[in-house]
């Protein structure tokens, strides 16, 4: 009966998550508390488990609090743009070159961890150098779209922070195997831009002979309303280009410290962005305004790790997922349980065409870690598995809104982007976890 309650929960909660017809914290929250309720568990006890569960993550809301802070304040002084700008200025006029700065460009773009920064930085810069040189502009979204989300592993970002709060582990502890993809996973992309620009080479003289271009489904008014919206996201008043290299050297400082462990990620970014401050706006009225601006986002992924903490702690401390591991086991084959967060890792990429990120991370991986304990298999490298093959389908997903922006601001369909995108996409994280698995990040 308690597998059963337990299941009805997580689905309830998938169901609501994939529907967005409540926010994440509405049904993180109430979900399980009825579902304890259902259980026989009454407020007292409900307390203990809330307690427990939002203790085990506050360390990591507090440093998605002040990363974002930090990155926020790292992109409004401009510490990313003179490498941006001269990265589009030596790939102008080449397609391939064009095609492996997209990644390189994306990828720094994306330090922040922020999808909708890294469009509103990425799409009005290069769209119209696209259409100049008739390249295909879902190429653009699918190379911007993959390398925001292998820089998307930073823990600073969304899935990480999930997968700790999960696992009740240190968010810094669980990045560290992951650089080596990281990096490995931005060579391959480099790789495969490479190999699309020379086929994009080739699609283009054949439209050109045949009178046809990639940019006529385009309107002047789509790229101009995205030039302004970069506008928007960069004010130029903010930009810092005498303070450049202490902006650097600070940002360099506390990835660097990051890296290292000696202090709390939360604790590193705390203290970056109290030097941040003071050193590019001496106003306190000036940095109180970045404070307010960037606030938003910091605050709102924090509350739904606290919520994912209390709904954690409720179906862990009622023994839900103990109880529906142990039963699972009983009903799967022998021979695919031992593997089953291979099996999951494999199909991560189409998962998130169904799942929201919050769900998979929230209601499926504390299912299948349950069950891989089982049989000896470590939490680590069950994360380690859902991470990898899922995160590289993020800007593929309906579910993504970020995604929905990148579309507007070029001018795309979802559905020719799925179709582009989706099984590269899906290749490259499969790709990704074998080569995981051979590294020993990940075991079998």
């Amino acid at each position: 009966m308690l597998s059963i309650i337990g299941l009805i929960t997580i689905v309830i909660i998938v169901a609501l998550l994939i529907s967005g017809k409540v926010s994440p914290i509405v049904g993180l929250v109430l979900v399980p508390v009825a579902g304890a309720f259902a259980a026989g568990f009454g407020f007292d006890e409900i307390g203990v488990f809330f307690t427990e569960g939002t203790t085990k993550v506050a360390s990591v809301a507090i440093m998605f609090i002040f990363a974002i802070l930090f990155f926020g304040i790292m992109q409004d002084v401009g510490l990313f743009d003179p490498l941006i700008n001269k990265m589009i200025a030596i790939s102008r006029g080449n397609v391939i070159a064009v095609a492996v700065a997209t990644v390189i460009i994306a990828a720094i773009a994306h330090l922040d961890g922020s999808g909708a920064s890294t469009f509103l930085i990425t799409i009005p810069a290069l769209l119209p150098l696209y259409k100049r040189l008739k390249m295909n502009p879902y190429l653009l979204l699918m190379l911007v779209g993959t390398a925001a989300s292998i820089m998307n592993m930073v823990p600073w970002a969304g899935p990480l922070g999930r997968t700790a709060s999960v696992l009740d582990i240190d968010v810094t502890e669980l990045w560290r195997p992951l650089i080596q993809i990281q990096v490995i996973g931005i060579i391959l992309l480099i790789i495969i831009a490479v190999t699309l620009g020379y086929r994009e080479k080739r699609l283009i003289a054949k439209k050109e002979a045949a009178g046809e271009t990639y940019g006529d489904n385009i309107s002047d008014s789509t790229i101009a309303e995205a030039q302004l919206a970069a506008t928007v996201a960069e004010e130029d008043d903010l930009k810092r280009p005498k303070l450049l290299w202490i902006n650097a050297i600070l940002a360099v400082a506390v990835i660097g410290v990051l890296v290292w462990g000696v202090i709390p990620a939360g604790f590193a970014f705390m203290i970056g962005v109290s030097l941040a401050l003071p050193i590019n706006f001496p106003k306190v009225k000036d940095q109180m305004e970045r404070i307010k601006e960037h606030a938003p986002g910091g605050i709102m992924m924090a509350t739904i790790i606290l919520a994912a903490g209390s709904f954690l702690g409720i179906l862990n401390g009622t023994n839900m997922l103990t109880s529906i591991a142990t039963d699972l086991v009983t009903i799967l084959p022998e021979f695919v349980a031992p593997y089953l967060h291979i099996i999951i890792g494999v199909f991560g990429v189409p998962f998130d065409l169904l799942l929201s990120t919050d769900a998979y991370y929230f209601a499926l991986l504390p299912i299948i870690d349950q069950v891989a304990l089982t049989f000896g298999i470590p939490s680590l490298s069950t994360a380690y598995a859902m991470i990898i093959g899922n995160i590289i389908g993020t800007f593929v997903s309906p579910l993504s809104p970020a995604l929905w922006l990148a579309l507007g601001l070029a001018g795309l369909e979802m559905g020719k982007h799925i179709r582009y995108s989706f099984m590269m996409m899906w290749g490259l994280s499969i790709l990704l976890l074998i080569i995981a698995v051979l590294l020993g990040v990940i075991i079998i």
